[in-house]
């Protein structure tokens, strides 16, 4: 038996990184999974490694969320998790004395309105379960200062973590719980660029860290897994942190 047998879960930003890792997860566990995402050569092998269905998605777009949760209903009959991963970190969204308005809204876009749409097109269909789970993928800089600058991302993912309370407060009597996953740096394609394109930059992440290293997905993935099955089901609207400590220290030491 595993921990969401007959459950259908929605990832978006599937492809790749901890949505990926989640995927592969969440089958394990017994779930149908659709993989939600915009890279489709990668959507659809790793849809039919795990048995899934891939849908391309643009999460940005109102109509293309919409298709994305009417389309997997019409496949399984129903939803029962969501977990809204997809997000952007631009290396033009930087000091807010450089970043420009194009690139505010572009990360707006992906990293907060999506969740947002996400949540309003999903939500109708776990009220048709009677209940369900939603992990929305905020950031540990939804709580802390960052220490590399990256201002339109920062401020998206404190709108993901304010949302993601409001709506755990305001559906927790219909069943749904909604929690927010703040993870710390993961080794993701997305760090990796960044390491590659300014490794100094990258650096200065691995420093506040007091477990000396970044996450891998796949430990990010067991925590969506605990969000996601009824391990969690006295648990909503919280901010679940799993960033190796940095919430807790002032200094690191070396």
């Amino acid at each position: 038996m595993g921990r969401l047998d007959n459950k259908v879960a929605v990832i978006t930003g599937a492809a790749s990184g901890i949505g990926r890792a989640t995927a592969k997860r969440f089958a394990a566990e017994g779930a149908k999974v659709v993989v939600a995402d915009l890279s489709e050569g990668e959507g659809t092998e790793l849809a039919r490694a795990i048995d899934g269905t891939y849908v391309h998605v643009d999460v940005a777009n109102e109509a293309s969320v919409k298709a994305l949760y009417d389309t997997t209903a019409k496949t399984y009959g129903g939803i029962d998790v969501l977990f809204n991963n997809a997000g952007i970190s631009p290396a033009d969204d930087d000091s807010i004395l450089t970043t420009g308005l194009e690139a505010w809204q572009r990360v707006q876009d992906v990293n907060l309105t999506s969740v947002y749409l996400c949540c309003r097109y999903g939500i109708p269909h776990l009220q048709k379960r009677g209940g369900g789970s939603i992990i929305n993928t905020a950031s540990f800089v939804a709580v802390l200062g960052s220490a590399t600058s990256q201002i339109s991302y920062t401020a998206s993912k404190g709108g993901v973590l304010s949302m993601s309370r409001e709506l755990g407060v305001q559906f927790a009597r219909e069943g749904i719980r909604v929690n927010a996953l703040c993870p710390g740096p993961v080794n993701t394609p997305l760090l990796q660029e960044l390491f590659a394109k300014d490794p100094e930059r990258a650096a200065r992440r691995l420093v506040h860290v007091p477990m000396g290293r970044f996450a891998e997905p796949e430990e990010i993935a067991s925590a969506v897994l605990f969000l996601a099955s009824d391990d969690s089901s006295f648990m909503t609207a919280s901010t679940f942190l799993v960033d190796g400590g940095i919430h807790g220290a002032y200094v690191t030491p070396l």
